[in-house]
């Protein structure tokens, strides 16, 4: 990283967000669809109480993996053109067109390492060692709009006023150790838990709360004028009434810039880097360094119940819990450096009727070098960088918590020809950062064996209903997405895969 931007500059963050799709090219780290297929046991990681027909060991890493992505706005199209137009993408009318205010974007990723489930009598026990990724970010239009007034409007800083606060971005990673119980009840009612260990990875927040800045600044040819001894001669005996004009005019100068941000990281292998200044010059993180930082606990609760034979109600909370990250691993440092507030009215006063080169000179010089620092941190084109920042390192006294992703699920299926074809509809809400996500899945699901299950989705929400869900189970072989990519508009895409292979014979009494 260059030591003098925070984060490769905040403009490298807009785009290292972004292009976290590009990498990932699939919101959850659940399949949605997969939830009415009782053939699949995939289903019981949105619902601990939905046991599949029969036992299984995944294969280890590759036997569970799911990768999403979710943006509010921007789709494939946005991504081609940041890789076809590099640092310019922002520059595209069509991408500004496609921005929202706020531009939320969420990437999850999740792989089993090692996984099984079996039958115990009535008792469905399951085990697993999983690897989990959340990545959230919310971006302004505000900000791009800056990145692309500034460097496609000459001298555009002179007299401009942006607020581009409200960046935020997080990211969270750990290691879940589960062990997992279903039991059927009687006939009607199962209910299920599981108890997970969490090895915490990373953890880290960082927010932009407050970056607002506004001019208003003599432009190089005033300047220019002003300074030209001919152009005092020329207006002769008006000269000292030219100065009280622009003695007025000195009075509504300004340069003003509040910057307000905060950094909570938990990375071991992370430095924060202070070379001969008082404040963060360069981030350093070094992957050979990189381990366990914190420990945590959760837990995830379910039940099915049959109404009535053909008509079976679900429901779960998911990850309720939390990590406590080492004092030894963690960091924090807040930016409130002083303001740049500079006023007109010393200027003006400086001029004097009776000598209004001299003095009008002396003006000007005084007022570039008091602008210079704001000239310097606003048209370099990045939002911020360290300098702007001034990020000062806190002492960190205690070791500090951050909470799971959470998941509300709610399902409702109704079967047809006994079982074989159903069609549910399932809302789910995860409590993500740093908004949550909400979805509402209705799906038609064909299961005539426990080697073929079958389910076609539409989910309306995160994909503004421009995509639909499918999943297939074919012997040891899953298959499905929630979003398929459907071109260029595809605003939420993602891809699950698993392999496994069966134990041990089917459930006694199969319920709806």
């Amino acid at each position: 990283m260059a030591t003098n931007k925070l984060l490769c500059s905040f403009r490298i963050i807009g785009v290292f967000s972004i292009m976290l799709i590009c990498a990932l090219s699939a919101n959850a780290q659940f399949l949605r669809t997969s939830y009415f297929m009782e053939g699949t046991h995939y289903r019981q990681q949105l619902n601990p109480a939905l046991t599949p027909t029969k036992g299984y060991f995944n294969l280890p890493v590759i036997g569970a993996v799911n990768a999403t992505v979710g943006s509010t706005s921007l789709g494939y199209q946005d991504i081609i053109d940041i890789i076809d137009n590099g640092d310019d993408f922002y520059k595209s009318t069509d991408f500004m067109n496609r921005l929202k205010d706020n531009n939320k974007l969420n990437v999850n990723f999740s792989t089993e390492i090692l996984s099984a489930g079996w039958y115990k009598g009535k008792n469905f026990w399951s085990f697993n060692i999983g690897l989990r990724t959340d990545i959230g970010a919310n971006l302004t239009k505000s900000m791009f709009t800056f990145l692309n007034e500034m460097e496609t409007i000459e001298e555009n800083w002179r007299n401009s006023s942006y607020d581009i606060s409200n960046q935020q971005l997080n990211i969270n990673a750990y290691t879940e150790v589960g062990l997992g119980l279903s039991r059927q009840i009687n006939s009607r009612l199962t209910v299920g838990a599981r108890v997970k260990a969490l090895l915490g990875i990373g953890n880290m927040e960082l927010k932009l709360n407050q970056i607002a800045m506004s001019a208003n600044l003599p432009t190089d040819k005033d300047i220019a004028d002003w300074q030209n001894p001919d152009y005092w001669t020329g207006l002769g005996s008006g000269a000292a009434a030219e100065a009280e004009k622009l003695k007025a005019k000195f009075n509504n100068y300004h340069a003003n810039l509040n910057v307000g941000a905060e950094l909570k990281s938990s990375f071991k292998g992370l430095e924060l880097k202070e070379e001969d200044k008082d404040y963060v010059t360069d981030f350093d993180f070094d992957s050979g360094k990189l381990g366990i930082a914190g420990y945590g606990f959760g837990i995830d609760l379910g039940a099915s119940y049959k109404i009535m034979d053909n008509l079976t109600v679900s429901a779960s909370i998911l990850d309720l819990g939390f990590i406590s990250w080492s004092k030894s691993s963690t960091k924090l440092a807040s930016a409130n450096p002083d303001p740049i507030d500079i006023q007109g009215k010393k200027y003006a006063d400086m001029i004097n009727p009776n000598a209004p080169q001299t003095s009008i000179t002396k003006a000007l010089n005084q007022l570039n070098a008091d602008t210079e620092d704001y000239m310097e941190l606003v048209t370099k084109g990045d939002v911020l960088n360290y300098d702007m920042l001034q990020l000062q390192v806190s002492d960190v006294k205690e070791s500090r918590k951050s909470r799971l992703a959470s998941t509300l699920v709610i399902g409702a299926e109704y079967g047809f020809f006994n079982n074989k074809l159903a069609v549910g509809a399932l809302s789910t809400t995860r409590f993500v950062q740093p908004d949550a996500l909400t979805e509402l899945t209705f799906s038609a699901n064909y299961r005539p064996k426990n080697w073929f299950n079958v389910a076609l989705s539409y989910s309306v929400i995160q994909s503004a209903g421009k995509s639909f869900g499918l999943g297939l189970k074919l012997g040891p072989l899953f298959v499905g997405t929630d979003y398929m990519f459907l071109g260029k508009n595809s605003n939420s895409v993602n891809g699950f895969v698993g392999v496994s292979i069966p134990l041990g014979g089917k459930k006694v009494n199969k319920q709806g």
